[in-house]
């Protein structure tokens, strides 16, 4: 017998998550508290509730340039190992709980070195607190596994190193490497060096391209820098004409992404609060999964966008009506672009993710 689909079912199903930042989930009061201990007063609250409301508020902008100002203040308590390794831990024990058997969560090292740390110092503290993390979910009795992309901004100069740091720390939980920030003006080419040494290595990657941006920035992407996945992507519709019949047609370069199994790192609150698509009910995700483009579900950043995995499922399913199959087969797509060795992620399917989904289609 089916289980039911709803918001507390949803969370108990397992979920594999690929775009994640982790300067964008931290929990309100953490914030207030480091604060407190590190003499930051520049914060717009100081409770918990009222904070949160005002990231929420303050990030639903109608562009993704003044939805990334708030982090500002999330960046500013992550400038010493302490924090960043609890903000770590907590990201880790947060995604557990919402049954995310997988995920891959994404930061700036350079954003964090204010406090005098090195890149090497700030990768160690969230690994570490991401292991730690992994530990305390298996002790109660919620696996996960959480492994790091290291992301350069795209408006700055350090994606070089940013790449070089990548490849330092392949073997000790980083699985790839991200530009990110705002897009006009900062097309991915500008970094080709850093996605030419990242081929070289052997190492994956994926792009922020086509949210604020249109399909110029995906075509550079794709064909110029050689992105393994997509961020976000959504403007890959405007390569796609549906006739008044509803018969589907796709552009060239729709075509290619469809074809070749390019991951789309969706993020659909997210999207709809920077303006990329203008509701839920307009978001191209049904358009691209009907279509059978290899989308994903994802978070972006849990506390601007005061979301979980189960959330954004849940959205999708009440827009769209997708049933638990559907849910099921968004999750595969995930786990199977993940950045982690083929048989690493068949186990995750074959052993977690199938048979915790046929349990619940029944």
């Amino acid at each position: 017998m089916t289980t039911p689909l709803t918001a507390d079912t949803i969370r108990r199903a397992p979920k594999a998550l690929l775009h994640d930042h982790l300067d964008g989930g931290l929990r309100p009061a953490t914030v207030l508290e480091i604060a407190g201990q590190i003499g930051y007063d520049e914060l717009p609250a100081t409770d918990h509730a009222t904070l949160a409301t005002w990231f929420r508020t303050r990030s639903h902008s109608g562009s993704l340039e003044r939805y990334l100002e708030p982090f500002s203040h999330t960046v500013a308590v992550m400038q010493t190992p302490e924090a960043l390794h609890r903000v770590a831990f907590e990201c880790v024990e947060d995604l557990a709980a919402d049954s995310v058997v997988y995920a891959e969560v994404r930061f700036a090292p350079e954003l964090h070195i204010d406090g005098g740390l090195s890149f090497d110092d700030v990768v160690d503290a969230v690994l570490a607190g991401f292991a730690d993390g992994e530990k305390a979910a298996a002790a109660a009795g919620q696996r996960i596994t959480v492994r790091c992309l290291v992301t350069a901004m795209r408006h700055a100069a350090l994606s070089r190193e940013i790449a070089e740091l990548a490849i330092r720390f392949r073997d000790k939980g980083v699985v790839g490497f991200d530009i990110a920030g705002a897009e006009a003006g900062y097309p991915p080419t500008r970094h080709l060096d850093a996605f030419e040494y990242m081929r070289n290595n052997n190492a994956r990657f994926t792009i922020h391209a086509g949210e604020a941006f249109g399909l110029p920035s995906i075509q550079e992407a794709i064909g110029f820098c050689g992105a393994d996945r997509l961020g976000h992507g959504v403007r890959i519709v405007d390569d796609i004409a549906v006739d008044p019949d509803g018969r589907v047609r796709l552009g060239r370069l729709a075509a290619i992404l469809r074809d070749k199994r390019i991951p789309f790192e969706m993020c659909p609150s997210s999207n709809v609060q920077t303006g990329a698509v203008a509701s839920i009910a307009e978001h191209p995700f049904d358009l691209l999964a009907r279509t059978r483009f290899r989308v994903t579900v994802n978070t972006d950043n849990r506390l601007m966008s005061d979301t979980t995995m189960s959330k954004e499922m849940l959205l999708l399913a009440e827009t769209f009506g997708y049933g638990w199959s559907d849910l099921e087969r968004f999750t595969i797509n995930a786990m199977k672009s993940a950045f982690i060795p083929f048989d690493e992620r068949l186990a995750i399917i074959d052993e977690v993710i199938k048979p915790r989904y046929a349990v619940l289609i029944g």
